[in-house]
């Protein structure tokens, strides 16, 4: 009994020898883990997905830590407010210049057509180069014609002395050819637009070519009618409206048909040249 009350018996250890117990409700610290010893990866295999090693407690979803490195907006890219930027690789492209602006909006009505060739006219040409106009131009070269022989002063006293029978079937034979040969002088112009590398179509082409005739020739004719052809006056008014005519035939063949100005003034040569001396002059 004496062993027992002096503290001897089962356990004869030193006190400092024994392991501490934790107090009551309390759990006892957990034994210390050894040290890990982080292996190499294989020659030629980097850390990642595959063959990764994982660092302790860490959970995989929190990332590659050990990966290869990402861009920095990756990890935003494609979300709201960080939609990610992306372009795509024409291998057609020559990188030659850029190509002629297609022309936008709908067709120009009659009367923005006629205005906008003398006060907007690269636009007007531009906008209907693919569109026909024959309407606008087979009736305003029509009407055109009817008063033209009245701008030249032999045709007009052979009108007025005529009689009315006779003076009627003239007229209208005058127009109808004002008609028939703004349709070959606008095909010409094409014809030779083309040969010299225009791509344009012959309805706009053409329908355009006689507009433009009948329009610049108006300011002449207007005089004409009261002065007559052969007028001082009247003479200067046709060499400023034939210069006019060539500046628009010269925009006209080159929005069209996408021709530089000099090859544009050449497509339009014959035209001009047949404009000035059958009908600017007077020689009718």
């Amino acid at each position: 009994m004496a062993g027992f009350r002096n503290g001897r018996g089962r356990d004869n250890r030193p006190p400092h020898n024994r392991p501490q117990q934790a107090p009551y409700g309390h759990d006892a610290a957990p034994p210390p883990y050894p040290q890990q010893q982080w292996q190499q990866p294989p020659q030629g295999q980097p850390y990642g997905r595959q063959g990764q090693q994982q660092p302790y407690g860490e959970p995989e979803y929190f990332g590659d830590p050990y990966g290869q490195p990402q861009h920095p907006h990756a990890a935003t890219a494609n979300n709201p407010g960080h939609t990610q930027m992306f372009s795509v690789d024409d291998p057609y492209a020559q990188g030659g210049p850029a190509p002629a602006p297609v022309p936008t909006g709908p067709r120009l009505p009659w009367k923005p057509l006629l205005s906008g060739i003398v006060l907007r006219p690269a636009d007007t040409f531009l906008r209907m180069r693919d569109q026909a106009v024959w309407g606008p131009a087979l009736i305003v070269t029509f009407l055109y014609g009817l008063l033209a022989i009245f701008g030249f002063d032999k045709a007009r006293d052979e009108a007025i002395n005529a009689t009315l029978s006779t003076a009627i079937p003239y007229v209208l034979m005058t127009a109808t050819g004002f008609v028939v040969g703004g349709l070959i002088l606008g095909a010409v112009t094409h014809t030779l637009a083309r040969q010299l590398g225009g791509d344009g179509a012959w309805q706009p082409t053409v329908g355009l070519s006689m507009l433009i005739m009948s329009i610049t020739d108006a300011p002449r004719l207007i005089f004409a009618l009261f002065l007559g052809g052969e007028n001082g006056l009247v003479q200067v008014i046709g060499w400023v409206t034939w210069l006019a005519a060539g500046a628009l035939f010269t925009m006209m063949v080159s929005r069209s048909h996408d021709l530089p100005w000099p090859k544009a003034l050449g497509a339009s040569a014959i035209q001009l040249v047949a404009l000035l001396s059958l009908i600017k002059l007077g020689t009718l």
